[in-house]
């Protein structure tokens, strides 16, 4: 494994006979430190923690799990690490994909540590590979930080992502508006998941059945009595295309299903298109989404998805970052930095962890927010596409972004 070096940051002064190499101070920057409020999309403040990267013991190596459950890993997290680690001063570190292969996920952490990194950053695949991985670092004395996915029953160090409880709160709330709004009133509410084995999914199922059930849904079992009714998928996951043959099938079933939840742009995506391909005009069934994707911006601007999660990720690799300079240095993280702790349930044990906070975008206020904080442009948005709908015709994108005072 070949790492991004650089020269190190240290002066020499004499002690006698001896020359002694003096590293900045670990209160870089005139004291000024990182927290979890301090992180923005400049990443000035990453700049606070080049002295403690100057300490470093040895590598960073972070490794992102695939390129098709989410756009978010190539478009956003592998882009903002880099940049999060080139700003806090990081000599040495490597920013790796697995490409959805658990053997290639467990390998790629073998060469790491091989090559000298001392603190391994991994969003796993699944978590007996994440466990497997933090077991064989923790072994070797390397450090582990879980990032975006906790890593049930692993040995890792810290755990930074979002708080998912409330970004699933914020898709049931999302979608329970959207339903009043758009005058579903008496829907037929199909009720998907992510994949059984992420432990975000079932975070994010907490929050909106939670709200659901809240609500008077029942979010235990299809019930097509009453009115208000649920489906509940045959099984959940983070493939589109599989999203989509289980939806099909439950929609042959029960076609009085008329809005769903949804917990991500890329498992809604397909399936609206697909509806639309059936002739289902727009602000007639509500779909939820999250990560704020191209995507789903577009679904959202047509009158197809109510809105989407947005995580800001910019903030998240930083998170990442800070923590594992501070490893890498063999130092405690300071405490206004790591602000909450997370529930292994295998080990019956809290992680100390960095919890973000999310948004709930709507066409009202993606300008204000995700435009402002340029996480997407309006030109990648507001194309001149248009749904393809059965039996209709629909507003190009941009003339929807025009409608909308997006820019």
């Amino acid at each position: 494994m070949k790492f991004k070096t650089g020269r190190a940051l240290a002066s020499v002064a004499l002690v006698g006979s001896f020359a002694v190499a003096m590293l900045p101070s670990v209160s870089s920057a005139a004291g000024r430190t990182v927290s979890a409020n301090t992180f923005n999309t400049k990443y000035s403040t990453m700049a606070y923690l080049k002295g403690i990267s100057a300490r470093g013991k040895g590598a960073i190596t972070v490794i992102l799990p695939d390129t098709k459950s989410s756009a978010r890993y190539t478009a956003f997290d592998a882009p903002d690490l880099t940049k999060a680690l080139r700003a806090a001063g990081v000599k040495k570190f490597k920013v790796e994909n697995a490409l959805g292969s658990d053997s290639t996920m467990f390998t790629d952490a073998q060469a790491a540590i091989a090559s000298g990194t001392k603190v391994l950053i991994i969003d796993p695949i699944d978590p007996t590979t994440g466990a497997s991985i933090e077991a064989y670092a923790s072994a070797r004395g390397v450090k582990t930080i879980d990032y975006d996915r906790l890593t049930l029953g692993g040995q890792r160090t810290y755990y930074v992502s979002f708080d998912n409880v409330a970004v699933g709160t914020l898709i049931g709330k999302g979608e329970l508006a959207c339903q009043t709004s758009w005058g579903v009133t008496n829907p037929v509410t199909y009720i998907s998941y992510g994949s059984p084995t992420d432990n975000n999914a079932t975070l994010f199922a907490k929050g909106y059945n939670g709200v659901l059930s809240g609500a008077g849904f029942n979010t235990t079992a299809t019930t097509l009595t009453g009115g208000k009714q649920t489906v509940l998928e045959n099984a959940g996951t983070w493939d589109g295309p599989t999203a989509l043959t289980d939806f099909k099938a439950v929609y042959t079933a029960h076609p009085s299903i008329n809005s769903a939840v949804t917990p991500n742009d890329n498992n809604a995506s397909g399936i609206i298109t697909y509806l639309q391909s059936l002739g289902v005009k727009p602000k007639t069934f509500p779909f939820t989404g999250q990560d704020a994707s191209v995507v789903g911006f577009q679904n959202v601007i047509s009158g197809y998805q109510c809105g989407t999660v947005y995580k800001p990720i910019y903030k998240e690799a930083q998170a990442a970052v800070a923590l594992a300079v501070y490893l890498n240095a063999g130092l405690k993280p300071p405490s206004g930095l790591v602000n909450g702790k997370t529930p292994d349930t295998l080990e019956n044990k809290k992680v100390a962890s960095i919890l973000l906070t999310a948004s709930w975008i709507t066409a009202a206020n993606i300008q204000s927010t995700v435009i402002a904080d340029k996480w997407i442009t309006a030109s990648q948005i507001c194309t001149s596409n248009a749904p393809t709908v059965a039996g209709s015709s629909q507003p190009t994108y941009k003339t929807d972004c025009a409608s909308l005072g997006i820019h």
